[in-house]
């Protein structure tokens, strides 16, 4: 069932999505070569919970053991941090976090380089930025769920990548997923149309070879069947009359 949000409720989520933002940006300042996913990991969950009120959305969400998502070169996305997993030069690394505030959850991610990498992989993490802000400009009052994964997959067809086509992003508030599911590809003025209150995590993940994933053993980590490399950038948007607004900018 979609979950409308009042416009008290969006309010929160933006209170919310500014810590996040915020978390986003502590984090990025630790990624470099030597760093341990779960350094960064630590990071996070200290930063988010210096915030009174706020705590990590993740951490216990269907099991998972940690407050961040940190997900390596061909990992797409649900990677584990651990201090076994150290970052070398050349390395790409998404961070996917969570805020929960007030209530309500909010949801955004972003992939960084880790020093200087080569040209492809420069591009791919361009391209992945360039189909998030175009879903992000299709979800508007009027317009369908179709046209933020036409839009997308648009974006990346055009830059010579492939989407991720088992994974979507969905609504998010009370909970950390709700409906409706909102897939990376699509046609446009299919699906459920977009109304005012509806809040969204938009987040296309994409791949430089194939499109094809599969989950490893520890039931969490997916990765591209190829080895190509991964990237996943998101937001959390409120669809409103007066026009849409991102929460985690």
């Amino acid at each position: 069932m979609v979950q409308l949000k009042s416009p008290r409720e969006v309010e929160t989520m933006a209170a919310g999505g500014k810590i996040l933002a915020a978390t986003h940006q502590v984090v990025r300042g630790a990624v470099r070569a030597g760093a341990t996913t779960m350094d960064l990991d630590k990071i996070a969950e200290q930063f988010i919970r210096s915030h009174e009120g706020a705590t990590p959305s993740f951490k216990g969400l269907y099991g998972f053991p940690a407050t961040i998502c940190a997900s390596i070169n061909e990992e797409v996305v649900h990677g584990i941090p651990s201090v076994k997993r150290v970052l070398k030069e050349g390395d790409i690394i998404s961070v996917d976090i969570g805020v929960f505030y007030g209530g309500m959850h909010t949801d955004a991610a972003n992939t960084w380089a880790v020093g200087p990498v080569d040209e492809k992989t420069a591009k791919l993490l361009r391209v992945t930025k360039q189909a998030l802000d175009a879903g992000l400009a299709a979800a508007v009052v009027g317009n369908h769920v179709g046209d933020i994964g036409n839009a997308i997959e648009t974006m990346v067809l055009k830059g010579g990548f492939a989407v991720v086509r088992e994974l979507v992003g969905h609504g998010v508030g009370q909970m950390m997923h709700e409906e409706p599911q909102v897939p990376n590809h699509g046609k446009a003025k299919r699906g459920m149309k977009l109304v005012h209150g509806l809040t969204l995590a938009i987040e296309p993940m994409v791949n430089a070879g194939s499109a094809n994933t599969r989950t490893l053993g520890d039931k969490w980590t997916v990765i591209t069947v190829d080895g190509s490399r991964s990237a996943h950038f998101e937001h959390t948007i409120a669809v409103l009359n007066e026009g849409s607004r991102v929460l985690t900018r």
